[in-house]
């Protein structure tokens, strides 16, 4: 990866097996919810029960075939650690990587979470991946191309920031 590479993050629905001990204690010990509550205060809001496991998303199908149409430099699996504790690893120590948090929606549950907890931005982008559950690195020339792609395999991505001359460090902005 260089300077000038972009970062496409691969959307993920739900909580996708991050955080579910943070999650648990608010939901439950702070909020005193059940399973069979809403969501979220909303007529059509889903059970909690239903926001909690939402499945997984396997990318692998997909980031294969968009290294067959466009050239990757890196992918990142956003885990347990959040963005910052798992991108950091694809880095090279001449390399940031720029992540702006405003290039895409995180589901709702995450902003429920951190309301009903009172948890801090800075807590919430360390335990969850905040709705972004793979990240490709791709030259800048590429990517229109990439997202024509994912959206063709029905994948939701958008272009979540860049690469730039740096230390090895992750910034969300």
């Amino acid at each position: 990866m260089a300077p000038g590479d972009v970062l496409i993050g691969l959307h993920s629905p739900g909580l996708r097996s991050n955080g579910y001990s943070l999650a648990r204690h608010v939901v439950f010990d702070v909020a005193g919810m059940s399973l069979e509550d809403p969501a979220w205060d909303a007529q059509d809001a889903p059970s909690l029960a239903d926001e909690l496991l939402v499945p997984s998303v396997i990318y692998a199908p997909t980031v294969r075939e968009l290294g067959s149409q466009v050239e990757i430099h890196s992918v990142a699996h956003i885990t347990g650690g959040g963005i910052g504790g798992n991108l950091n690893r694809v880095l090279n120590d001449h390399t940031d990587a720029i992540v702006e948090r405003g290039s895409w929606e995180p589901p709702r549950i995450f902003a429920e979470i951190q309301r009903l907890g009172s948890i801090s931005d800075e807590e919430m982008a360390k335990v969850f991946n905040l709705g972004i559950g793979m990240i490709v690195t791709i030259p800048e020339s590429e990517s229109q191309r990439a997202l024509e792609v994912l959206e063709s395999l029905g994948q939701r991505a958008a272009v979540i920031g860049r690469i730039v001359e740096g230390t090895g460090a992750v910034v969300l902005s």
